[in-house]
């Protein structure tokens, strides 16, 4: 007795059909989603990375060229001119009891208020100055040892 049909296996599962490899079987076994990677974008940037990379490069060493001379020509001064600097303001603060806060002292010394406060800074861990911040977040530099 001959079977005209062979049973059937129980392999229906999508997962066990995929992976055998049978014959007859001309469907692709992966189909790209439409739209995925069909940007002309990607293909231009593609077609023309020896112009993008070298492109890049040039102005990544023009960003850090840009880096270095600005923090040459920062705000920070010789030491002479340090020092007076750091001379007129105890003067200053020497005539203000009370303090003064960075703007007040910018504006009688015609100078920028970042240098300014980048001395006071120093001159507080030379306890030269001390400064105090009220309230409404006003810091106030006094000469240390005055008694206000």
């Amino acid at each position: 007795m001959k079977l005209l049909h062979p049973p059937k296996v129980p392999f229906d599962s999508l997962g066990v059909r995929w992976s055998l490899d049978l014959p007859g079987d001309d469907k692709p076994k992966y189909v790209k989603p439409v739209g995925s990677a069909s940007v002309k974008y990607f293909e231009q940037l593609e077609n023309n990375t020896h112009i993008v990379y070298p492109a890049l490069a040039i102005l990544m060493v023009a960003l850090i060229a840009f880096g270095i001379i600005s923090a040459w020509r920062s705000e920070d001064s010789d030491g002479l001119k340090k020092a007076e600097m750091k001379r007129e303001i105890i003067r200053e603060l020497r005539r203000e009891v009370y303090g003064m806060t960075v703007n007040h002292l910018a504006k009688n010394l015609k100078e920028p208020g970042g240098k300014i406060l980048k001395l006071l800074e120093e001159m507080a861990e030379d306890s030269i100055v001390e400064s105090r911040t009220d309230s409404a977040r006003v810091t106030t530099w006094r000469m240390k040892g005055l008694t206000a």
